[in-house]
């Protein structure tokens, strides 16, 4: 599996969006350099509030931009780094990889895949009506089925280095058993 890097962004404050930028610096056990969520430990507010000791799983955002495409169909406009992701990518099934897939960003750079990102009520904020675009039932039974997360997923840096637009992906699955994503 493989795919590029459309799009990377960070933002220094608190924002619903990040501005995209020429370029990102992953820092091992960090996250992006000079992004507000960086760190060792937690760093968004909400989770914080309830422990801000707990580990930040939550390092890097990715979201593939194929969900763009989706909600552009759905009369949505939305582009890279809108909805705070770190790293926009296309050619993925983001969402399909297991707890611990490691992405190769770059030529060094190395994210672990740790879960989902559980979208806030910010998004409708940002436009109406989006978090039932990226928080619905996947059909089952009577409409009623599993819920299903699609704003992307979160990680944490393995190794750090420099990722640009148009950068390769390389994915590497974990050994044994598939663990599948959960929110983080």
């Amino acid at each position: 599996m493989s795919g590029t890097v459309v799009a990377v962004s960070s933002n220094g404050t608190y924002s619903f969006t990040k501005p995209n930028r020429e370029s990102v610096t992953l820092l091992a056990g960090l996250g992006v350099e000079g992004d507000v969520h960086a760190g060792k430990t937690v760093k968004h507010r909400f989770r914080m509030e309830k422990d801000p000791t707990q580990a930040n799983l939550r390092q890097v955002h990715l979201i593939h931009e194929e969900l763009f495409d989706e909600l552009r169909a759905a009369g949505f406009t939305v582009a890279p780094g809108e909805l705070g992701e770190n790293v926009t990518t296309r050619g993925l099934d983001l969402l399909g990889l297991p707890v611990g897939a490691l992405l190769h960003l770059g030529a060094e750079a190395v994210v672990e895949i740790t879960g989902l990102r559980n979208p806030c009520a910010q998004i409708d904020a940002f436009q109406k009506g989006l978090l039932k675009q990226v928080v619905g039932r996947d059909g089952g039974e009577g409409g009623e089925g599993r819920v299903v997360h699609k704003s992307g997923v979160m990680s944490v840096v393995r190794e750090g280095g420099v990722v640009r637009p148009g950068d390769p992906i390389k994915v590497e699955l974990p050994d044994g058993p598939h663990r599948p994503l959960r929110i983080v």
